[in-house]
């Protein structure tokens, strides 16, 4: 557990070494500055149009950030050699995943605790930590599935264009399974219902990520507690699923 541990926290002291949340401060502070300048512009409602404007884009500059950083962390450890160091040392493959993955997990919990501190003076407080809590769940799974693409790919372009496939599927999933079950023709082709039996299939093994940090949460109603519990059941078990798969590739590979 020491070795897990240690990994975890040089991870974490590499993210603040490399100014990872000064950078996210400052995305963050223009994210902000965005949705002032469009509330200003709002006739009515401006403090739900700040709202909107400011969950929406602090959500995407904050997986940006994330996945951004744990794909260039593991890739320069990749191409740097330390890797090679490390692992011939009595350190179990599976320990560095873990650790790794581990200290990625805590950054992404910080990210997610910055990004929903403005919420507080802009929604309900309690619904800014429940959305607050739901981002944080998101990133764990984003910078899980992250952790695994670069360790199956080894590189960073097609690393990132994966999770980028997998973020895009899993925020529009919901709106597929709906066009696919209602289309406007062509409803008995033997075409429509492969392509509908194909995104139920993917339904299946894919988070609905438009589900978990929902900007109507913070402007009309804070939801039941029990969701957000939900979604932490959820949000465990693709995180213990990714970390295995990227545990098996991580053994198969040779360095």
């Amino acid at each position: 557990m020491h070795q897990i541990l240690a990994i975890s926290r040089y991870t974490l002291l590499e993210a603040r070494r490399t100014r990872l949340l000064l950078l996210f401060a400052a995305v963050l502070g223009a994210v902000f500055v965005l949705a002032f300048f469009v509330s200003e512009l709002a006739v009515t409602e401006s403090l739900r149009m700040q709202t909107t404007f400011y969950a929406a884009g602090a959500r995407l500059a904050a997986v940006f950030i994330v996945v951004v950083h744990v794909l260039g962390s593991v890739t320069r450890e990749f191409d740097d050699k330390g890797l090679d160091v490390l692992l011939a040392l009595d350190l179990p493959r599976s320990h560095y995943i873990l650790g790794k993955l581990g200290g990625f997990l805590a950054m992404g919990a910080v990210v997610g605790v910055i990004t929903c501190l403005p919420l507080l003076w802009m929604a309900p407080p309690a619904a800014a930590l429940q959305w607050g809590a739901a981002l944080v769940l998101e990133l764990a799974v984003v910078t899980a599935f992250s952790l695994f693409c670069v360790v199956a790919f080894g590189q960073f372009v097609p690393a990132a264009a994966v999770v980028l496939a997998f973020y895009v599927l899993a925020r529009s999933l919901t709106a597929m399974r709906l066009m696919s079950a209602n289309p406007l023709s062509g409803a008995d082709t033997l075409s429509h219902e492969i392509g509908r039996w194909m995104i139920e299939g993917l339904a299946l093994i894919t988070p609905a990520l438009d589900r978990w940090p929902q900007t109507t949460w913070l402007i009309d109603a804070p939801v039941s507690w029990s969701v957000v519990f939900m979604l932490l059941l959820e949000a465990a078990l693709y995180v213990v699923l990714l970390a295995g798969a990227a545990m098996v590739d991580f053994h198969r590979r040779n360095f």
